[in-house]
């Protein structure tokens, strides 16, 4: 009899085997699980069609038919898991068919898998449960600050330190403007998102927990309620820094790759509803010409400090900073602060 295992059972213990398509494994996923898809996308749209069309029995043939050839591989895929991890569990869209067969298969010639129950949709339920259960004991301290002070950097420097943070940005692969994604690739889905929130909040056992000011929406990723309530009602504080400070903070986050350039202006192209046609082309001449540090100044000015400002003022702070040398050294002033502050 197939061995099934629930997540809450299961996580942290061992490695999560996802068997459906190439297409579904990037729209979400458990953290760390290996793609071994029985179906390329196309082969699962012809048994879904055959399903539908024709008959289960047909769909089924048609399944044997894609898989049997891929069974070899897969078989070395597996035994090479097994070498770092003894304890696979294997999953799919809702527990059905596809890892139901998957687990037999293997576990009858002696390969013992695990099957998840629920499958995937079980692991999104538990997740968002669990999120907003892991939330309601933190105080979340918020990070404030104009564009360019810093704020990740701080924020990875807290954490060197021993202190607990969610950094949303990482967990969305975007920086939160509309220059955001610039030097690092696409937006997570929000799926994965959320997956990569859990993911960090599993693993943190603090009250107090430092994270970024954001807005609702990061890049196309929508920060959770649980999240984001809890943010407007923690401990708030703001750094500022010196326009050349942020330029040269910006310019390292940013000049990442050799197509920066064309990156940066296909961005700020965007700002066309924003800014006049006339201010936009002179930026991105200025870009043409590889100077990112008095583009940035010229956004910080005109769209960046005015728009966050306005947000930023809702807000009463119980500490104020100003990030000079480094980000180590603003941390530094943070981490004095806050110990003091927790002890009041």
């Amino acid at each position: 009899m197939l061995n099934e295992v629930s997540f809450s059972e299961v996580k942290n213990k061992c490695v999560f085997i996802d068997v459906r398509s190439p297409s579904e494994f990037a729209e979400g996923s458990i953290c760390g699980a290996v793609n071994i898809p029985i179906l390329s996308d196309e082969e699962r749209k012809i048994v879904g069609t055959a399903y539908k069309q024709a008959s289960k029995n047909e769909a089924r043939r048609l399944g044997i038919e894609f898989v049997s050839p891929k069974l070899p591989s897969i078989f070395d895929e597996i035994l090479e898991l097994k070498k770092k991890e003894p304890y696979l569990v294997v999953y799919c869209a809702r527990g059905g068919y596809r890892s139901t067969a998957f687990a037999s298969i293997f576990s009858a010639i002696g390969v013992n898998l695990f099957k998840l129950v629920d499958g995937y949709k079980g692991y999104r339920k538990y997740i968002l449960e669990s999120m907003t259960s892991l939330n309601e004991d933190i105080t979340y301290v918020v990070l404030h600050g104009n564009t360019g002070v810093g704020k990740t950097d701080i924020l990875m420097e807290l954490k060197n330190m021993g202190y607990s943070v969610l950094d949303l940005e990482g967990a969305a692969n975007h920086r939160g403007s509309l220059l955001g994604s610039i030097g690092i690739g696409n937006c997570n889905p929000q799926k994965v998102f959320e997956a990569n929130i859990f993911n960090q909040l599993d693993n943190i056992n603090s009250k107090y927990v430092f994270i970024e000011a954001e807005s609702k929406q990061i890049g196309k990723a929508v920060v959770p309620d649980c999240v984001f309530s809890k943010m407007k009602s923690g401990i708030h504080i703001f750094i500022e820094a010196d326009l050349d400070y942020r330029a040269k903070s910006l310019k390292k986050d940013y000049v990442l790759n050799k197509n920066w350039i064309e990156e940066s202006i296909k961005a700020i192209d965007l700002l066309r509803k924003y800014m006049s046609n006339e201010k936009i082309n002179y930026l991105e001449e200025i870009l043409r010409q590889g100077n990112f540090e008095e583009v940035a100044k010229e956004l910080m000015i005109n769209y960046y400090d005015p728009m966050y400002m306005h947000k930023a003022n809702d807000y009463e702070y119980s500490g104020k900073f100003k990030a000079e040398i480094s980000a180590a050294e603003t941390a530094e002033q943070i981490s004095e602060w806050f110990e003091n502050f927790e002890t009041e």
